[in-house]
């Protein structure tokens, strides 16, 4: 089976999907390459998101379509737009809304390069407001039985202009609708998982509030405070055997502008246990505006 990584793209550029025309390669992960595209019918540029079946396997495919399922029935201001799901000789596809900006990721990693210190983090204000955006989509996303399960930087796109998050990477979302999923529950991103999601047991949406909170504490501070781990294996043993959590030290401990209400709140969202988390994203949502009013 062929890399993604190694796959030559070029051959794709030029070719008509539908109403659109590939143009140029934006962006690739572990299993599928996002282009930009030129919708005729609508003069607009969109992406398209294409899995070559060279690459394919049963865990892939049913990865792909969740994304496009999952994604397709959600319409937000804060959950990237699908249109359009097909299939060709070559690849199955989908396209979707095209996002002028970075990935939160790529913006907290240009921040760390900042030579003044204090610049080395998003302000505060705006890392409120981003969270509490992201929190509303999940609500929603949550409302209509729809488990994101892999909520971390990398899978928030930021537009240029207007600062407003976008989720992406439905991948290994569940939805739940009429569904149950005991220990069915793989993939993720070791540092966001939440305990019972490495387990593979019950997950729900305090599961993407857990990866919420580590985002937001990782959007406070420089760098997060957790011990150095040799490997993704050790670092789910120890958020499985040490119930107090990973961190090291409180946000406001090494953030100044930061007073220990925000401490209280993190600590809340990134919970051991799921019935000591919010049971909702409002509930989240309502401690962090009072944040906002208080401090801000």
């Amino acid at each position: 089976m062929n890399s993604i990584q190694s796959l030559n793209a070029d051959r794709f550029i030029g070719r008509r999907i539908g109403t659109a025309t590939i143009l140029k390669e934006l962006a690739r992960g572990g299993m599928a390459v996002v282009f930009i595209a030129y919708q005729r019918t609508l003069k607009r540029h969109i992406a398209v998101k294409v899995l070559p079946k060279s690459n394919l396997s049963d865990q892939k495919v049913e990865m792909f379509q969740t994304e496009a399922e999952a994604a397709a029935i959600l319409s937000h201001p804060n959950i990237i737009q699908i249109y359009e799901v097909g299939e060709t000789e070559d690849f199955l596809f989908f396209t979707m809304q095209l996002v002028q900006g970075m990935t939160l990721s790529e913006i907290l990693k240009k921040a760390k390069k900042q030579i003044l210190s204090s610049k080395r983090i998003l302000p505060l204000n705006q890392t409120v407001k981003t969270i509490i955006q992201v929190l509303e989509a999940l609500s929603y996303a949550h409302q209509q039985e729809i488990i994101h399960l892999d909520i971390k930087p990398e899978n928030i796109l930021v537009e240029m202009h207007t600062n407003r998050p976008l989720i992406s990477d439905f991948g290994i979302a569940r939805v739940m609708r009429g569904k149950q999923y005991d220990s069915q529950t793989t993939g993720g991103s070791p540092l966001y998982m939440a305990p019972e999601q490495i387990i593979g047991a019950t997950v729900d949406g305090r599961t993407d509030i857990y990866a919420a909170g580590i985002m937001l504490f990782q959007m406070l501070v420089p760098e997060l405070p957790i011990p150095r781990f040799t490997s993704f294996e050790s670092l789910l043993e120890h958020k499985l055997l040490d119930k107090k959590g990973i961190f090291l030290q409180e946000p406001s401990t090494i953030n100044p502008i930061l007073n220990k209400d925000i401490d209280k709140i993190i600590r809340r969202a990134t919970a051991y246990e799921p019935d000591q988390r919010y049971a909702t994203c409002k509930d989240f949502i309502k401690d962090l505006q009072w944040y906002k009013r208080r401090v801000l």
